[in-house]
Order: structure tokens, then sequence, then C-alpha cells
């Protein structure tokens, strides 16, 4: 387990792992938040993409009341990305994350808040983090309103930054300074 925070517990994915982000990642409630209603995963999908060895990542299952409840992933940001949101100084440590709640009916009760306080304490005190960065589509205001609830400023508005659905949309990178 890389940490708890009171119910909640954040473990590294594992091989058995793989049909529970089948299943929500084919959600089509999950799926309009995180890749998009239009790309849903098999499980053939899930295997190639997740468990790749040349992946640069930590992959991660959320689990609350010990029940598998989310994915979570934190990787150091690329030297391109950091050049493009500005971070010159190249001792700093920076992370970036990615997560979603597969399970829906856990939504709007504070999971997603939690997960990300424990995630960034965890980057902050085990991973020598200076800053956490995320990219939240602008019209996800759910996710932008948890994220500022952590601690998160929005710092660059990023224009057409990712594909979903079938649109480029535009992206906020936010940040946490630690």
């Amino acid at each position: 387990m890389l940490f708890q925070n009171g119910k909640l517990s954040v473990r590294i994915l594992e091989k058995e792992d793989a049909h529970l982000l089948a299943k929500w990642l084919c959600d089509p409630g999950v799926l309009e938040f995180y890749e998009g209603r239009d790309n849903p995963f098999d499980l053939d999908r899930v295997e190639r993409e997740f468990y790749n060895p040349d992946e640069d990542g930590v992959l991660c299952i959320v689990e609350f009341d010990g029940v598998p409840a989310g994915y979570i992933q934190f990787y150091h940001v690329t030297v391109e990305d950091r050049m493009r949101f500005g971070y010159e100084d190249p001792s700093e440590v920076i992370y970036g994350m990615d997560q979603f709640i597969g399970e829906t009916e856990l939504w709007n009760k504070g999971v997603g808040t939690i997960l990300v306080q424990g995630m960034v304490k965890y980057l902050k005190d085990m991973r020598r983090a200076d800053r956490v960065v995320m990219d939240p589509q602008t019209w996800n205001l759910r996710a932008l309103r948890c994220y500022e609830k952590c601690g998160f400023k929005k710092v660059m508005l990023l224009p057409k930054n990712e594909l979903h659905e079938g649109e480029y949309r535009d992206c906020w990178l936010v940040e946490y300074k630690c």
C-alpha cells in the first residue's frame, strides 16, 4: 500500500485489477469525464495501455472501505511539458497526476477530495515533490472544485489541449505548490 487516508487507501496496480479498469472504462458516466464516451476500453485495450513496461509513471488502484473504487496515476512531468508550462528550474521535482472514481455511487461524497489530498501529501512527503500539477478540462467543474478545495490553483489555460469525444478541449493547468 502506498498510503492510507482514513477509509481510503491507494495501492500499486496489479495484473488482477485489469477487469476493474475495463469495467470502469466502459461506463458512460466515467467516460464522460475520463477518455470520452466514444472511447471505451475492453480488457485487451486495458492490458495494452495500463500494463506497458515502458510506461513512465506509477499506476494505482484506489480503495474505499476496502473495496476497489477508482484509479490514480502519478509521474514526473516531462522536460517538454515543463518548458510548455513555464517551469524553468530543472532542480524542481514536479509530478503530474490523473485520477477517476470508477464507482459512480461514490461521486459527490468527498472521496475524490480525500484521494487528491492523500496523494498530494504522499508526493510531498515521500517523493519530495515541489509541485504537483494536473490538466482538467475547463468544463469539468466538479473536478476543478475538488482540486481547488485541495489547494490547487489555476495557473495557465491550455487551449485545445486534449482530444475528448471528437473535439479538442481546453484544459486548465492547475498546480499545488508543496
